[in-house]
């Protein structure tokens, strides 16, 4: 038989050669030839190697190295020199305070977090070993003179720390695109640190019980300013309902217990803020909650404050297209007791929470923990002329400064 491209003297020679090989060579032959095969095959449709590496008892050793998001890349060995190895000095996590809110130091119980291989401190000597440094903004200077001098560690985060509203938080230019993440009350920050939270109760609460009540509504105030929306729509308020009125604002300064005193014996009481932004609510809203009373707020929009507690809980100034409205609405649920209750049922359910400075710092642990990196190791490698500035930054305003330009009118 003749076939194409092949001479038949050959052909005939090999065939012969063949037909003269032992039993045991012809076996190594065709063996040869099926493993051969199966090797370009495996590596033809890029099948792991694990299964015929092990049928031949070959080892095959290759480096691997894992990215941030998990995931698995193939890399060569170094063919020059070995890569630098990027270690934290120290497996604990290591949270910085470098200062203190208003330059007030207080203690920090993190009892009820989870804060195992967590170590808070605020000794700026562990600076070179902090996971994560934490700045006070209302605190830092026009020239950051106060910050850190030294280069940043390739592993630390700097952490913005602000729970003042834009109105009273002025903007510093130099601190745009420097820190990693960011502690506020809006709940798009990094590490959301709103004044207070509900949380669901272990058990069901039937045998809740109004605390003794002698006033209508009630009002504690120290600053004052004619023009804000808070003071134009009380001027207008009392003209309608007699409201008990508290604080420097009236000349009637009292302490922190007397105030508790105050709001648990009103019905009602204004919890009205001094600048309106989406998610400032403070303890204006959570004083009376936790007290028993029914606050009156005046803020961001209800659709706003129903994301941070129960829409029923609360009487919102908007509901009512005027003052005398509203007041005729208090009036109602004071003669009404079956009504009034219904701004408590809530309070089966879930319990009102106050929140604190101190409690911030410990919601940092568990983002560290959860956020380990934010970027590739070998692309955070610092050097003095750019004094360790991330190439992967967060800038500072993206989500606190914006509602400088989204500020809501409430009483025009």
């Amino acid at each position: 038989m003749v076939l194409v491209g092949s001479h038949p003297v050959r052909l005939a020679m090999t065939s012969f050669a063949f037909s003269q090989w032992t039993l045991h060579q012809r076996i190594g032959f065709c063996t040869f030839i099926v493993l051969c095969s199966l090797r370009c095959f495996f590596m033809y449709n890029n099948i792991d190697h694990t299964f015929y590496s092990n049928f031949l008892k070959v080892t095959y050793k290759q480096e691997v190295s894992e990215n941030i998001q998990g995931n698995v890349t193939l890399v060569p060995a170094p063919t020059t020199e070995e890569p630098r190895k990027l270690e934290i000095p120290n497996p604990e996590t290591i949270i910085l305070i470098w200062m203190y809110p208003f330059g007030s130091r207080f203690s920090i119980d993190c009892s009820g977090f989870e804060m195992k291989g967590c170590h808070i401190t605020d000794d700026r000597t562990l600076y070179s070993k902090a996971h994560a440094v934490l700045f006070h903004h209302r605190d830092l200077r026009g020239d950051l003179s106060n910050m850190p001098k030294e280069p940043r560690p390739w592993f630390q985060k700097w952490l913005w720390w602000n729970r003042e509203s834009p109105q009273n938080s002025h903007p510093i230019p130099q601190t745009n695109n420097l820190f990693n993440a960011t502690l506020n009350y809006r709940l798009d920050s990094t590490v959301p640190v709103p004044y207070g939270f509900l949380s669901q109760r272990p058990r069901v609460e039937d045998d809740f019980k109004i605390p003794a009540k002698d006033k209508l509504v009630c009002w504690i105030v120290s600053n004052w300013n004619n023009n804000d929306k808070r003071v134009k729509f009380y001027n207008e308020l009392k003209k309608h309902i007699k409201i008990d009125t508290y604080g420097g604002a009236f000349g009637k300064r009292i302490s922190s217990a007397e105030a508790a005193k105050i709001i648990t014996s009103c019905k009602f009481y204004l919890s009205f803020e001094n600048s309106i932004y989406k998610d400032y609510m403070t303890e204006k809203l959570y004083n009376p909650l936790l007290m028993g009373t029914v606050p009156i707020v005046l803020g961001p929009p209800r659709d706003n404050y129903e994301q941070h507690v129960i829409g029923t809980s609360f009487i919102h100034f908007e509901d009512f297209a005027t003052p005398e409205m509203l007041a005729d609405k208090l009036r109602f649920l004071d003669q009404n007791e079956t009504e009034y209750m219904q701004y408590f049922t809530w309070r089966r359910n879930f319990m009102a929470t106050r929140s604190d400075m101190s409690k911030d710092v410990c919601l940092i642990c568990n983002y560290l923990k959860h956020n380990p990196g934010y970027q590739l190791a070998w692309q955070a490698r610092p050097t003095s002329t750019d004094n360790n500035i991330r190439q992967i930054k967060l800038s500072l305003f993206s989500n606190f400064l914006k509602p400088f330009n989204d500020t809501i009118d409430v009483y025009a």
